[in-house]
């Protein structure tokens, strides 16, 4: 079959969502290549393979999207000669000077995570910053677009060693997570007494009965 290429501009509650590794893994179970980003407008692409996965692909956009994305609009154009493509990638955000995108709302601790607080052998136990790709705050922390870690209140926390393997691994819930952290990287809740001065002990325990 010959083969083509897309370039598609998709609109909508886009970043924040785990929209790019949904992307990732439905391009990897077509055959296809190029790469995804995100921009000041949404997530932006150029891919390219069978023009059959291709149309399929595109499809999927609407029907089997991240449950947390909102899609507003999706437009496609043909573009030749094709630039053969090998691999697939995330490509750093453009950053237009128009900026329209939609930023997604705190999303409130989703199962995978509760699972972990609690689970005394893992290392975001009782952890109040843990989330994932499907959960975790958003809005919040968010100081420009496109929705990068470096354009959030989380670039004052490099991610450690363990988090950077899951924020890198396609087949992980922290793919692509931009507040990924754990313990060892990110931020750590603290009491303080009235002068303001840290004081030891369970900062939620402290607050519950102060």
């Amino acid at each position: 079959m010959a083969k083509a290429g897309y370039v598609i501009e998709v609109r909508g509650i886009v970043q924040g969502v785990g929209f790019r590794p949904f992307i990732h893994k439905q391009i990897v179970g077509h055959g296809l290549n190029g790469w995804v980003r995100n921009t000041s407008l949404g997530a932006e692409l150029k891919i390219e393979g069978e023009r059959e996965a291709l149309d399929a692909f595109a499809e999927e956009l609407w029907t089997k999207k991240p449950a947390l994305a909102l899609i507003e609009d999706v437009k496609v154009r043909e573009y030749e000669p094709l630039e053969g493509f090998t691999d697939f990638r995330i490509l750093a955000s453009d950053g237009a000077a128009e900026r329209v995108a939609l930023v997604s709302p705190d999303i409130c601790i989703c199962e995978d995570c509760r699972r972990e607080l609690f689970d005394p052998s893992n290392k975001r136990y009782r952890f109040p910053y843990i989330n994932c790709t499907n959960c975790g705050p958003r809005f919040t922390i968010i100081k420009d677009i496109p929705y990068d870690r470096k354009n959030t209140t989380m670039a004052d926390f490099p991610m450690c060693g363990p988090c950077e393997k899951e924020y890198t691994d396609i087949e992980d819930r922290r793919y692509h997570a931009q507040p990924t952290c754990c313990p060892d990287c990110g931020p750590r809740l603290t009491y303080c007494g009235a002068d303001g001065t840290p004081l030891s002990g369970d900062p939620i325990a402290m607050t519950k009965s102060a």
